[in-house]
């Protein structure tokens, strides 16, 4: 399975974000970009008091695109006016720079090590991170594959840290072991699946067909 890992480009550059404020007044700003990756981006200089999971209007250069907010810096420190953003259309190219590629990370499906490619779906699915000493995280997985899937949340956890994960499919529950894949500050983790049984990968496999559009079936 291709599983996204998203480095993200230190970078500035102008842009300007618009839309609603959470008093419902207009607002428009001139910002500057932190940094930029291939799904979202980090903005600085933020006046207007937005709230998380607002949709906004980003315009750079003669590109324009609507953006989720998905982490707001906090006043009094020195995230003041910092937001994170993730695009909504992720398939539309929006910088008219280079960015990172990402690398593929492939899927042993064992028994016999046969290789199958299962492309990342979008999906909006509950999920509880329970990690060695820490309290139960709730997150929301983004995107989904047979071997892992992305999880938002405003505070991820390092890299390679190793958990127990419950994925609401449906009215089903399944508990897994996962590990910590790539990290985006700001957004979340993309989460690699570990010790996949025949039982879960089948689970998986179903559920993933449900949400698979035609055009993104499995080569």
């Amino acid at each position: 399975m291709s599983i996204t890992i998203e480095p993200r480009k230190a970078v500035e550059v102008p842009v300007r974000v618009f839309g609603m404020d959470r008093d419902g007044k207009p607002f428009s700003e001139n910002l500057t970009t932190v940094d930029v990756s291939l799904h979202g981006a980090k903005l600085r200089g933020m006046k207007a008091k937005l709230q998380t999971d607002e949709i906004i209007g980003l315009t750079y250069a003669k590109n324009k695109g609507h953006f989720r907010v998905k982490w707001i810096g906090t006043p009094g420190t020195a995230t003041e006016g910092v937001l994170g953003l993730l695009s909504l259309t992720p398939a539309k190219p929006f910088w008219d720079f280079p960015l990172f590629q990402t690398e593929p990370e492939t899927f042993d499906n064992s028994p016999g090590n046969e290789r199958r490619c299962w492309p990342r779906v979008k999906c909006s699915i509950s999920v509880e991170l329970h990690a060695p000493g820490q309290s139960v995280i709730w997150g929301k997985a983004s995107d989904i594959g047979q071997g892992g899937c992305f999880v938002e949340m405003a505070i991820p956890l390092p890299n390679d840290t190793r958990f127990d994960i419950a994925l609401w499919l449906g009215e089903n529950k399944l508990h897994l072991q996962g590990q910590v894949a790539s990290v985006q500050l700001g957004f979340g983790n993309g989460v690699r699946f570990l010790g996949l049984t025949s039982e879960h990968q089948e689970h998986l496999r179903d559920f993933i067909r449900t949400i698979t559009p035609p055009e993104a079936a499995p080569c």
